[in-house]
C-alpha cells in the first residue's frame, strides 16, 4: 500500500528482458536503507516488487510481469527515462495523499495542458471516468491527486508547483500515456453494489446516489 506521494524521481539505468517478464534497473536518491529484495515500491504508480537492491550504488531491480506490461505504461520504458517512486508506506507513517494500492486500473492519455497562475492544468482522458469524483482522489503515475471537474471520459486536475518540481507530470505532452489508478474505496463500493444488484451491473443512477456521478 501506498500513499501517492512520491518519495524520489529515478533514472532508468537498464532494461532486459527475462523470460517473459521484464527486469529494470532504476538509479535514485530513493533512501534505499531499509529496502531488502522482497521489499515493494511503486514505480510510476505500478507495484513492482524489488529483487535486487544496491544500496552503495542507491540502484534497485525489479522484475515486470506480463501483465504488468500490458496494463500499465511500464512497457514503454526505454533507458534513461524518468520514473516517480515510492516505498511502500508504514502503518505509522502520516497518510498525505491517499490510500494508493499500485495496482494500476487502466492508462489514460493527457488530453490537455496549459499554465494556470503559478501551476499547471492537465486534463486527461480515460476509457471510463464512472469512478472519477469531482474532489476525490485519483492517482496518475503514482502522485496522489485532486480531481477538479469530469466531462464524459475526461477529467483535470491542478499541479501545484510542488507537485511540478516533484514528479514528472508536467514534463509531458499531449497524448502521452499515463498509469491511472482510481480510488480505492469507490472500487470496493462499486463491487459492493453491483453484488447487492445481481451482479449485473451499476446504472449510471445508482452511481449518482451514491456520488459516483
Amino acid at each position: 500500500m501506498f500513499t501517492g506521494i512520491v518519495e524520489a524521481r529515478g533514472e532508468v539505468k537498464g532494461i532486459e528482458a527475462a523470460g517473459g517478464f521484464v527486469r529494470i534497473a532504476i538509479v535514485s536518491d530513493l533512501d534505499l536503507g531499509d529496502v531488502k529484495p522482497g521489499d515493494s515500491i511503486a514505480v510510476d504508480g505500478a507495484c513492482l516488487t524489488a529483487v535486487v537492491v544496491e544500496r552503495s550504488r542507491r540502484e534497485f531491480k525489479a522484475e515486470v510481469s506480463p501483465e504488468t506490461l500490458q496494463v500499465t505504461t511500464l512497457g514503454d520504458l526505454k533507458v534513461g527515462a524518468g520514473v516517480n517512486l515510492e516505498k511502500a508506506m508504514r502503518l505509522d507513517s502520516r497518510l498525505g495523499g491517499h490510500l494508493v494500492s499500485g495496482h494500476v486500473d487502466c492508462t489514460g492519455r493527457i488530453a490537455e495542458k496549459r499554465p494556470s497562475g503559478v501551476g499547471f492544468l492537465l486534463g486527461f482522458s480515460v476509457p471510463s471516468a464512472r469512478l472519477v469524483i469531482e474532489k476525490g482522489s485519483v492517482a496518475i503515475d503514482g502522485v496522489s491527486l485532486t480531481v477538479n471537474r469530469i466531462q464524459g471520459n475526461r477529467f483535470r486536475v491542478m499541479i501545484v508547483p510542488h507537485t511540478a518540481a516533484e514528479t514528472g507530470l508536467t514534463g509531458k505532452n499531449i497524448n502521452d500515456r499515463v498509469n491511472v489508478e482510481f480510488d480505492l474505496i469507490g472500487k470496493y463500493v462499486e463491487k459492493l453494489v453491483s453484488a447487492r444488484s445481481g451482479g449485473s451491473g451499476v446504472d449510471e443512477q445508482t452511481l449518482r446516489t451514491y456520488g459516483f456521478m
